[in-house]
């Protein structure tokens, strides 16, 4: 326990205090959507192939000062023990598209059903019960596994930062071959389309562009400074940057979707039951199988935060090109932004918390 307590105490001022800065900055995001529509939607209007500039922008911000602090030693040394990575390639895809549409048809297709009611026009001119639409936004988010802000939960959880950047990586690759057929297979569509150009230009942007940056310049830096100082001095400097360009994300992500939120709050909290739920479960599922596997805590965590998370951009970009932007499914799709990053904090506060269940390293 001391060396638990030793280690909080080296939070920075915004990482002890991270769940309140989120939530503040999310209310935010909210109002400023909601006072200055026209604005967020200029702002949200500038991107390319529907990847936000914007939120491009500070989202590498925000993971550059984790790329820089890879060791790629240590990436190469994880590479060799290839069990995480499998564990979250079968979680992503044999286990939690299928219990997020079961938990969506549950909950919205049987529970709350009479609180949703109401039909939408699809594109080609058909109807649909609304509430079939939130369960297609649900499923578009179960289907697309981890985002590069998982790098931002596992560094919080003090996971193995090596393995959680190659689980990232390897699932992002995977995302592109079977993001698609098995979209089409459990929205029981003959073809779906896929933003093929988005997801490449997201992970170019929000993986590949920091990650080339941080490992030269990690190793420029130390060669003309030494470690010594890069770890003392650089990397300690990175931290508050790194924190406040995810909470300058959360504000422009809700100040784009603000209006929306405000609108339809009953609805957003119906969608946000079994998201909820469903990002819990599959933590704890991947959590539990870690266990079994007798992995370490290093590699644990990150292995069922990877597994928890979801990749809601392209998510909201496949419902857009599939059913409208002012469809339930992109609806939906937003709930899963809004819950994402408390409830992953919350993830990462548990894993801290349970990190004695397992075997210690070394």
């Amino acid at each position: 326990m001391e060396h638990i307590i030793c280690e909080d105490k080296k939070l920075s001022f915004f990482e002890r205090y991270l769940t309140i800065w989120v939530l503040f900055c999310i209310g935010v995001g909210i109002f400023l959507g909601k006072i200055f529509p026209q604005a967020a939607v200029r702002l949200d209007a500038f991107s390319i192939y529907q990847v936000s500039i914007p939120i491009a922008v500070c989202l590498f911000f925000m993971m550059y000062p984790i790329m820089v602090k890879i060791d790629f030693a240590e990436v190469i040394k994880a590479g060799k023990s290839p069990t995480p990575v499998i564990l979250t390639l079968i979680v992503n895809w044999g286990i939690k598209p299928f219990t997020m549409l079961a938990l969506a048809t549950v909950f919205l297709g049987l529970f709350f059903k009479g609180w949703l009611p109401g039909v939408e026009i699809l594109k080609d001119g058909s109807s649909v019960e609304l509430f079939r639409s939130y369960i297609s936004g649900c499923i578009l988010l179960g289907i697309a596994p981890c985002t590069a802000m998982v790098l931002i939960w596992g560094h919080l959880a003090k996971g193995n930062n090596g393995h959680t950047l190659i689980m990232v990586a390897v699932n992002s690759l995977t995302m592109l071959f079977l993001y698609a057929p098995l979209g089409g297979f459990l929205l029981g569509v003959n073809q779906m389309p896929i933003p093929w150009e988005t997801i490449v230009l997201s992970v170019l942007i929000y993986v590949g562009l920091p990650l080339l940056l941080g490992y030269f310049s990690r190793k420029w830096l130390i060669a003309v400074k030494g470690l010594k100082w890069f770890e003392e001095k650089f990397v300690h400097n990175l931290t508050p940057i790194s924190i406040s360009a995810l909470l300058l994300t959360l504000i422009l992500l809700f100040s784009f979707k603000g209006e929306l939120i405000i609108n339809q709050p009953q609805v957003i909290f119906l969608i946000a039951v079994p998201l909820f739920i469903q990002t819990c479960l599959i933590f704890f599922i991947t959590y539990m199988l870690a266990k079994w596997l007798k992995l370490s805590y290093k590699d644990a965590a990150p292995s069922a935060l990877v597994g928890a998370s979801n990749h809601f951009e392209v998510a909201i970009a496949t419902s857009t090109i599939l059913f409208g932007l002012s469809s339930g499914a992109s609806l939906a799709t937003v709930v899963g932004v809004l819950i994402e990053v408390p409830v992953m904090l919350m993830l990462v506060k548990i894993s801290l918390m349970t990190r004695h269940f397992f075997a210690k390293e070394g």
